[in-house]
């Protein structure tokens, strides 16, 4: 699994001009699933996006987690997180899990979040979408399973 984690003062998202998710202060992710990914991944990612320590503590310091502070995520699907983009111009999704694959490993990804008791907004999977996003410092950063 890829996900880029963009720390957020607010993000949502449409669908067809309809707002299908939100969240104030947290994450805002974009979650790229790959073939041999596995519910192992999905529970690695969960542990590990819910305890960095990107938010900043009484000092100023980044050394709070999403945890620490009660943000919200707003999960999005994003198969192009794993377009190859090294030969030519037109970007290479072989690496992109199959739809079926990717929606079980991306739906388990997020319960593993709402397990630890983290507000978990999504996207409509598959679907073209509109996201919004305020990003906070910026922060952005990018985590793999693998």
């Amino acid at each position: 699994m890829r996900i880029v984690v963009q720390r957020c003062k607010e993000a949502n998202v449409k669908v067809a001009g309809e707002m299908v998710g939100a969240v104030g202060k947290g994450f805002m992710l974009l979650v790229g699933v790959t073939h041999d990914d596995t519910e192992k991944d999905a529970e690695f990612l969960a542990d590990k996006i819910s305890h960095l320590r990107v938010f900043e503590d009484g000092a100023g310091k980044m050394n709070l987690s999403l945890l620490d502070v009660g943000g919200g995520i707003l999960s999005v699907s994003q198969f192009t997180l794993y377009g190859d983009c090294r030969k030519g111009r037109r970007p290479n999704f072989m690496d992109a899990a199959r739809p079926d694959h990717a929606l079980k490993i991306y739906d388990a990804f997020n319960r593993y979040l709402q397990a630890k008791g983290i507000q978990v907004e999504t996207g409509k999977f598959g679907e073209m979408m509109d996201v919004h996003l305020i990003n906070d410092g910026p922060v952005t950063l990018i985590v793999e399973s693998k």
